[in-house]
């Protein structure tokens, strides 16, 4: 099958601001010296994968080549709204990537396609898409290996290390915050798009708190008060990291909750060590809904039905036996790898778009 041939115009790119490449562009904004081996090396992706093209009029598709944000930040909007005009011309389609916890309020064009890994589904025009949050591997870089032996329990072990708090004041702290910065928005001062008023800290202590109160789960949780457990020397950072993942290997399921932003890291870090999401949606923006039964490789719990959260996990756990189970955990690592790491993620994307 031919690829698609993608065009973005080099002169946008500003490596000062790496963090806001597309994340497509990234393995190929590189020095001249450096090597297709250490592409694939360092990010899975070769130049044979893709094919990119110096002229617009003969591309299939166009890449705006920094994010949304940058182009506010630097005050450079009507670069990216010239790119969107002339592809227009060209009936060229334009995709574009919003960055952040938040993400921004994106004007609607008929012709540009917008990857976040952020925002409310429900109130996003349809023509924004979930992105993954793209991890390394984790399997060889923490344990050395690539592959994780499954595991299985009779009565199903939920796993979660991370930030929790269910004091009222900090919820009441957080919420306060919330509000002034969607207030900062509405008066222009910022461009984050505005979020839900709530206290996410204290929503995961109330998930939680579901799971250590029942008696037909094994609760394996560790609480912590701040982001890696506010962890700053290199090898404290480390260890939090093991502690993060030796969770994951130790459990069945994984609690996967928004933190600041209306998405969950956690949800792919699980995925890649092969082990199965308890995916609690607060109308979250997932990616390729129309190649991935996602209801299949996890518990998919609606944010007001915690209350049944118990009921929704022995249910899944109770329609496998022992290695039906344990092949839905290597499946999930293989979903991991086709579709949500950098190549697989745009490969699916565009092949999707060809039209």
């Amino acid at each position: 099958m031919e690829k698609i041939k993608l065009y973005y115009p080099y002169n946008h790119y500003n490596k000062e601001y790496r963090s806001h490449v597309f994340p497509l562009l990234k393995p190929f904004f590189k020095p001249k010296e450096f090597t297709d081996q250490q592409r694939i090396k360092l990010y899975g992706v070769s130049e044979q994968d893709f094919s990119f093209v110096n002229e617009l009029e003969h591309a299939t598709a166009v890449i705006l080549p920094m994010s949304w944000e940058y182009y506010l930040i630097t005050k450079q909007i009507d670069k990216a709204k010239n790119l969107i005009e002339m592809s227009a011309q060209h009936n060229k389609k334009v995709i574009l990537v919003s960055v952040g916890d938040y993400g921004s309020v994106i004007p609607k064009y008929d012709n540009v396609e917008v990857l976040r890994t952020s925002g409310d589904h429900l109130k996003l025009e349809s023509n924004n898409h979930g992105i993954p949050v793209f991890i390394e591997d984790p399997m060889p870089r923490i344990y050395g290996k690539n592959e994780m032996s499954s595991n299985y329990a009779v009565q199903p072990i939920i796993g979660f290390c991370g930030q929790t708090n269910a004091d009222i004041t900090n919820a009441i702290k957080e919420t306060v915050k919330v509000a002034l910065r969607n207030i900062a928005y509405y008066v222009g001062v910022n461009t984050n798009a505005p979020q839900k008023i709530q206290s996410t800290t204290y929503n995961r202590s109330k998930t939680l708190t579901v799971i250590k109160k029942s008696k037909r789960l094994t609760a394996n949780i560790i609480e912590r008060k701040q982001y890696r457990a506010g962890a700053c020397k290199e090898t404290d950072r480390k260890k939090t990291e093991l502690e993060f993942y030796d969770n994951i290997v130790g459990s069945n399921y994984i609690i996967c909750i928004r933190g600041a932003g209306n998405f969950s890291v956690r949800l792919y870090e699980t995925l890649a060590m092969g082990r199965i999401p308890v995916f609690i949606n607060t109308d979250c923006l997932v990616p390729l809904p129309d190649l991935i039964d996602w209801k299949k490789h996890m518990v998919w719990v609606e944010f007001d039905q915690l209350h049944k959260l118990e009921e929704k996990i022995i249910e899944f756990h109770n329609k496998f036996t022992e290695e039906e189970f344990k092949q839905l955990q290597y499946a999930n690592r293989v979903l991991w790898k086709d579709k949500l790491t950098l190549k697989g993620f745009f490969t699916s994307y565009l092949t999707t778009r060809r039209t």
